[in-house]
C-alpha cells in the first residue's frame, strides 16, 4: 500500500538518552550512538524527534540538554546535525525548529515570542539552513536504505565522544565526510582516516557564530596525507570544534601537471588542427 515508513524509537531513545548525560559520562555510554546501525537496514525507518518526546512532563528538546543556556543550544545544534547525518528520513515536531522552552500542550500555541531573542532566532537559521543543506547534498538520503550509503572511518573514540563516517552515493564526487564531537572540547590538529586521497572542504558547520556557536572549524581546504589513521592510507589534520558536527566534501585530487613533452605534443596536434 506504500507505507513504506517505520519510526525508530529505539534511535530516538538511545540519542535523547546519551544526549542528556553530562559529557564527562557520555564515553561510557558510546554505544548508544553507534548501536542503531547494526539494525538500520531491516527497516526502511524514519528518526523522528516528535510530539510523543515533549509531552506530559518530558520537557522540551532543548530542556533535556545538560549545562547552562548555550551548552544546551551546542547540544541540540549536535543532535539535529546528527540526525541530518545518520541515514533515514527525518522528521521534527513543531517548535522544535526554534528551541521551544516548554514542553508541548495541544491547548496552548507555541511559545513564538521566543523568536524575538537572538538565540532562539540564531537556532530557527540553523534548522533553516540545515534543511537547505540536507537538499542539495544527496549523499545524505540518495541511499538511505542501502548499506552502501554508509561507511564508518572511526565508531570507538569513545574517550573523545567522537564519530567519523562517510555518506556515500554512486558518485564518488558526492562523499560526505562527517566528523561529531559530542564533548565539550575543542580538538586541534585531529587527525581522521579519509576514504580516498584527494582534498577536503568543510561545508557545514553547526558551531558557526551565526548559529551562536564558538567559529572554530577549517575555512582552508584540507590536503589529505599518506599517514595512515582509522586503518586508512590516508588522512587530514583538522580542527574539530566544541559539540559539533562538520561536514566535509570530497573534492578530488589535483589535476596532474603536464610535463614537458605532453605540452609539446599538445602543442603539436593544436598546429596540425589549425
Amino acid at each position: 500500500l506504500g507505507f513504506d515508513f517505520k519510526w525508530n524509537t529505539g534511535w530516538t531513545d538511545d540519542l535523547l538518552g546519551y544526549m542528556s548525560l553530562d559529557p564527562i559520562f557520555r564515553g561510557y555510554h558510546h554505544g548508544e550512538l553507534t548501536f542503531s546501525m547494526i539494525y538500520a537496514y531491516s527497516e526502511d525507518y524514519m528518526l523522528t524527534f516528535s510530539h510523543d518526546d515533549i509531552v506530559n512532563g518530558k520537557e522540551s528538546m532543548i530542556r533535556k540538554m545538560p549545562g547552562r543556556t548555550a551548552q544546551q543550544e551546542a547540544n541540540l545544534r549536535a543532535a539535529y546535525a546528527y540526525m541530518v547525518a545518520h541515514p533515514g528520513k527525518k522528521l521534527l515536531f513543531m517548535g522544535q525548529e526554534f528551541a521551544q522552552e516548554e514542553d508541548w500542550k495541544a491547548e496552548k500555541e507555541l511559545e513564538w515570542d521566543l523568536l524575538e531573542k537572538e538565540d532562539h532566532l540564531e537556532m530557527q537559521q540553523f534548522v533553516s539552513e540545515l534543511n537547505d543543506f540536507y537538499r542539495k547534498h544527496p549523499a545524505l538520503y540518495r541511499m538511505d536504505y542501502d548499506p552502501e550509503g554508509f561507511e564508518w572511518i572511526n565508531s570507538i573514540s569513545a574517550n573523545e565522544n567522537m564519530l567519523v563516517f562517510t555518506r556515500n552515493t554512486e558518485k564518488k564526487e558526492d562523499t560526505l565526510l562527517v566528523v561529531a564531537n559530542f564533548s565539550p572540547v575543542t580538538y586541534e590538529k585531529h587527525t581522521v582516516g579519509v576514504p580516498w586521497p584527494g582534498k577536503y572542504k568543510e561545508i557545514f558547520n553547526s558551531d558557526r557564530k551565526e548559529y551562536g556557536g564558538s567559529g572554530a572549524g577549517n575555512p582552508r581546504v584540507k590536503q589529505s596525507r599518506k599517514e595512515e589513521c582509522d586503518g586508512r592510507k590516508d588522512s587530514i589534520t583538522i580542527t574539530v570544534p566544541p559539540m559539533s558536527v562538520l561536514f566535509f566534501a570530497y573534492t578530488g585530487t589535483a589535476p596532474r601537471a603536464a610535463t614537458n613533452r605532453e605540452a609539446k605534443m599538445d602543442n603539436k596536434k593544436k598546429q596540425e588542427e589549425l
